[in-house]
């Protein structure tokens, strides 16, 4: 999939009665890398929120392209952008290879065949996260950095062309 500028127009966010974004317009080139830097809680985790659809914004509007992420259909979304939150969540027991599964989520129908495409996706997951030889392991028997490495291989799986990671 083609890689698309991600922007923000006006965006206003926060919690509550708690306005934490203001007026912000930005925008994150395709095709590249781009971090979100600044000291804790200046406001790095509600953007990203914000942008990955995970909070809707009190003012303005997120864009991917020329879509409106607060319009666009789910799986839409989810073939175009994949969210990694700071703290991910993950069923007890479940392996590397599993969660890394759950990334072609967005490609698959509810009664769809795991199809070689799915497969050569979640292989070249782990590969690029240098985990292959890990698939079969829980995620319980890994190190903090391997389980955050599986769970990027997750992002990469999604085969989305927008990648959000929080920290």
């Amino acid at each position: 999939m083609n890689a698309q500028e991600l922007r923000t127009e006006k965006l206003g966010a926060g919690y509550g009665e708690r306005a934490v974004l203001r007026d912000l317009s930005l925008s994150f080139p395709a095709g590249k890398a781009s971090a979100i830097l600044g000291p804790n809680g200046c406001g790095k985790s509600t953007l990203l929120r914000a942008l990955g659809r995970l909070a809707r914004p009190r003012a303005g509007r997120v864009l991917l392209g020329e879509t409106d992420i607060q319009t666009a259909p789910s799986r839409e979304l989810a073939r175009r952008m994949a969210i990694l939150p700071q703290n991910p969540m993950a069923p007890e027991g479940i392996s590397v290879m599993e969660l890394v599964r759950r990334g072609r989520a967005p490609w698959r129908g509810v009664f769809s065949l795991w199809s070689p495409e799915d497969e050569a996706a979640c292989g070249e997951a782990l590969r690029a996260v240098g985990l292959t030889e890990m698939a079969g392991r829980t995620l319980d028997e890994l190190s903090g950095g391997q389980r955050q490495r599986a769970w990027i291989a997750l992002t990469l799986a999604q085969g989305a062309s927008c990648l959000l990671l929080d920290e």
